[in-house]
């Protein structure tokens, strides 16, 4: 078989026989390896894309939970105060009870001491009476 004088010096003819620098298999190889990395460039978009979708849902789920939990907070510091306010009616609702019972026992006693000065006084007029 003749020696190719074109293929050693680095020339080629293509399917189309257009004169080519490169061989024909390094040449199709080079094109699918362009192929490969154009859908691997897309796919890498792709993920990108989808990552940040996931990341904006993320950043949307902190804020609402972050905003749940502040509710939650304030829900549980307004239970706290009105448990004291609650605590601290109860008290003076005590205090006014003691209160109360003391003005009803000085009542009490005012009353047995009106009720003695009263039967005096009765006693007093009957005998008063009696001796005219």
């Amino acid at each position: 078989m003749a020696k190719d004088p074109l293929g050693e010096a680095g020339l080629h003819f293509d399917e189309l026989n257009k004169l080519r620098v490169l061989e024909p298999e390094v040449d199709q190889k080079t094109r699918e390896l362009k192929e490969e990395c154009e859908d691997f460039v897309d796919k890498i978009s792709q993920f990108q894309n989808v990552v940040g979708g996931l990341i904006e849902l993320v950043d949307e789920l902190a804020k609402e939970a972050e905003t749940e939990k502040m509710k939650a907070i304030g829900a549980r510091n307004l239970l706290k105060s009105v448990a004291k306010q609650r605590e601290a009616q109860q008290q003076q609702l005590q205090a006014l009870i003691a209160e109360k019972k003391m003005q009803l026992e000085r009542y009490r006693i005012e009353y047995e001491a009106l009720s003695k000065v009263e039967a005096e006084q009765k006693e007093f007029i009957e005998q008063f009476i009696l001796q005219k």
